[in-house]
């Protein structure tokens, strides 16, 4: 059986420097240091077990952690390294994110664990189909709550959206929302500009050397 993958050395460092709390026995905790944070990731939570027990107690089973970092490529992932549901910190601290909004995206990231632990791997030709899972289980939640009328219409949007645009998810359109991701995420922590030119110039590289690897494989297995 192979090996899993322990967590980034640079996820554990900023681990260990973000502020954190406990609770229901999932580790929360705040890169930037909010305490504010995490207070309205509690309300999130407790307005899931308020209102959708059975969605709360897929929470506790499948995450060990809700952590609030950057996320180069959407507002929220799940990190299977940390068991990690990870929210953007521009989602959270932005006040037209509202608590119902927060509460959505950890049920949505963890049916990504669950289907994950169910053996379902997130390939290029499956993704549309597991999203799609992901977003039904976020509606499920939304109608349960009393204030979730405009978050059903955001997730009913999204979902007419990508069926809609199924290239959306094929590899080079997450390849390329990856690296404008990180540029934007370097502009928001005030990165000078000869560094995001250094990132592009290094991720040009990798990709190339990506291509150039892939082409010499596809020869040898055709020769």
């Amino acid at each position: 059986m192979p090996r899993k993958a322990g967590p980034h050395v640079t996820d554990r460092v900023m681990l260990a420097i973000s502020i954190t709390r406990q609770f229901d026995g999932i580790w929360i905790g705040s890169c930037r240091r909010s305490q504010d944070d995490l207070t309205r990731i509690e309300r999130a939570l407790l307005l899931v077990n308020q209102h959708s027990p059975v969605h709360y107690s897929r929470i506790i089973r499948e995450l060990e952690r809700i952590w609030i970092n950057l996320v180069p490529h959407g507002v929220a992932a799940y990190y299977h390294s940390l068991k990690a549901c990870v929210l953007d910190e521009r989602f959270v601290e932005d006040t037209a994110t509202s608590v119902e909004h927060i509460a959505s995206a950890i049920v949505h990231e963890s049916t990504h664990a669950r289907l994950e632990r169910y053996g379902i791997a997130y390939d290029e030709d499956q993704r549309a189909r597991i999203e799609g899972i992901c977003f039904r289980r976020e509606l499920a939640l939304a109608v349960r709550l009393p204030d979730g009328a405009k978050l059903q219409q955001g997730i009913v949007a999204s979902l007419d959206w990508y069926k809609a645009n199924p290239d959306y998810f094929r590899e080079p359109q997450f390849r390329e929302r990856y690296v404008n991701g990180q540029i934007e995420a370097l502009r928001h922590l005030g990165a000078p500009k000869w560094l995001i030119r250094l990132l592009l110039i290094s991720l040009s590289i990798i990709a190339r050397t990506k291509r150039l690897f892939s082409i010499d494989r596809r020869s040898i297995s055709l020769g």
